[in-house]
């Protein structure tokens, strides 16, 4: 065999290998556990952005053990079904991000009639909110959108 066909059929074996090896990356991020984003997504949405199903649970996971630590505003909670108030603000937020969610719960306003939330807590939320996307490694950009997403509801949640 000459060099040249030997040179020929090395480089077609190697380009099939790398084939391979593309194929099941390919395969594997389709199927892996990591967040970001869900095989077969749009990689643009925020939910995607988010980490998808698994990022919003861990991003509600830990604004729910953020806020039984805090002592400002635990008190409005400290009667809550935890795992009700997890499935819904896991529905809302997967919902609000442009997820395959569509929130079923009460409105905002529902839920929080006659609760008598000050702007300081509200707010407050807000900055334990951040606190945990920041400590998830969200960057600044993909925080912002959440919390923007999310800011047209603080009427429905204030004083009501």
């Amino acid at each position: 065999m000459s060099q040249l066909n030997q040179a020929l059929l090395l480089s077609a074996n190697l380009l099939k290998t790398l084939s391979s090896i593309v194929l099941v990356g390919l395969i594997l991020s389709c199927s892996s556990q990591q967040p970001i984003p869900s095989c077969g997504e749009n990689p643009n949405t925020l939910y995607a952005k988010l980490g998808s199903q698994a990022g919003i649970e861990k991003i509600v996971d830990g604004l729910i053990q953020a806020i039984g630590r805090d002592q400002q505003i635990f008190h409005y909670f400290r009667e809550a079904n935890v795992s009700h108030f997890r499935a819904g603000l896991i529905q809302h937020f997967c919902d609000i991000a442009n997820g395959p969610c569509r929130y079923q719960g009460d409105s905002m306003q529902q839920i929080h009639t006659g609760m008598n939330i000050s702007e300081g807590d509200f707010n407050r939320l807000v900055e334990l909110l951040i606190e945990v996307l920041e400590q998830l490694d969200y960057d600044i950009p993909i925080q912002n959108q959440l919390i923007a997403r999310l800011a047209p509801l603080r009427s429905q949640v204030i004083k009501i």
